[in-house]
């Protein structure tokens, strides 16, 4: 053949399928979480909601890379940046502020502890949306909002097995 991609489709669509089988086969259960490969490797949570959380914690947006939240990890480690930027922008105003003996040094000095709480509130927040994330990860993501006449109307489809 000339394409061996055809040739290899051609031979699998030729093999028996499982679903034509008159009596199923028992499936084995995988004996480990940790055999690559496995059913049970492939939904397996990447990371504990403790684990998310202490990441992100120490280092804002870690838990959510580990998650694969990138434009969660890129917000948090974005504003973690700006944050500390700020906080080193006002210190070295303080000290300037302090040396002249300005009377705008308290006011600057308010203004670093502000930036300082934010800091700290990054770090929280971020760690709160990775353990939330954790335990959230399997959720199905085809959520769907749509503008209904009198307001909004929110819908999920859930798959669901019935004997």
């Amino acid at each position: 053949m000339r394409h061996p991609v055809l040739g290899i489709l051609f031979l699998a669509a030729a093999a028996p399928l499982a679903a034509q089988d008159p009596v199923p086969a028992a499936v084995p259960a995988p004996v480990a979480d940790t055999v690559v490969g496995s059913v049970v490797d492939s939904l397996a949570r990447p990371i504990s909601p403790m684990g998310a959380f202490w990441r992100s914690l120490l280092v804002p947006g870690w838990g959510q890379a580990r998650l694969d939240r990138k434009l969660a990890a890129a917000l948090f480690i974005g504003w973690e940046g700006v944050t500390l930027g700020m906080v080193l922008k006002t210190n070295v105003a303080v000290g300037e502020l302090a040396d002249a003996g300005s009377g705008l040094t308290e006011a600057k000095r308010q203004e670093r502890e502000d930036w300082l709480v934010l800091l700290a509130f990054n770090h929280l927040l971020s760690a709160l949306e990775a353990y939330v994330s954790a335990h959230l990860w399997d959720f199905p993501g085809d959520l769907r909002i749509r503008r209904v006449p009198g307001g909004m109307a929110a819908g999920v489809r859930l798959p669901l097995s019935l004997p």
